[in-house]
């Protein structure tokens, strides 16, 4: 049961894009090494403001 409930809660997390400055991350190391990584903080006021300026980005 423990590991139905650990697929549902990564789902989820995923879905709300929880993992989604780790994947960033990742990409900027793999393919720029070289590039600044933004902080966490500073990657999520990047995506927000980036919606706002674009509201069908949006789902909702």
């Amino acid at each position: 049961m423990g590991g139905a409930v650990r697929s549902v809660l990564w789902w989820i997390t995923s879905v709300m894009g929880d993992h989604d400055y780790a994947r960033y991350v990742e990409y900027l190391r793999t393919h720029d090494p070289d590039a600044d990584v933004p902080t966490e903080r500073a990657f999520w006021r990047a995506r927000y403001r980036q919606q706002d300026t674009n509201p069908g980005a949006r789902c909702c």
